[in-house]
């Protein structure tokens, strides 16, 4: 799953870069939309968090790619690698990386296996 966000002035830090914790709620965003789309039936919530490492400043009025793929499924979980690049030069690496995992769970909040 591929999605983009374009980087506004409420979203920078006080130095006018783009603010680490804005970038940490659209990774979980696009992992959580993936994760819907490849299990309509569940209700995923967030488990946890890979490695989290910045490793590129973001300017106001970058477009940002997001890249959500699914690494593993598990009896009641599925882990997503989410890759996020900066501009239209790929090549210049991802700007942050990092793997969520995502648990299944019914309405009352108790783990449920995936279908």
């Amino acid at each position: 799953m591929e999605t983009h966000r374009l980087v506004l002035t409420e979203d920078l830090n006080q130095y006018g870069f783009l603010f680490g914790g804005r970038l940490l709620s659209w990774a979980d965003e696009a992992g959580y939309i993936a994760a819907s789309q490849d299990f309509p039936e569940a209700r995923f919530v967030t488990i946890g968090m890979g490695k989290v490492e910045f490793l590129q400043s973001v300017k106001n009025g970058a477009i940002i790619r997001i890249c959500a793929s699914l690494q593993m499924k598990g009896t009641t979980s599925a882990s997503y690698r989410i890759d996020i690049y900066s501009g239209k030069e790929p090549e210049r690496g991802a700007i942050f990386s990092t793997d969520i995992s995502y648990v299944n769970v019914g309405e009352d909040g108790v783990k449920k296996p995936l279908s």
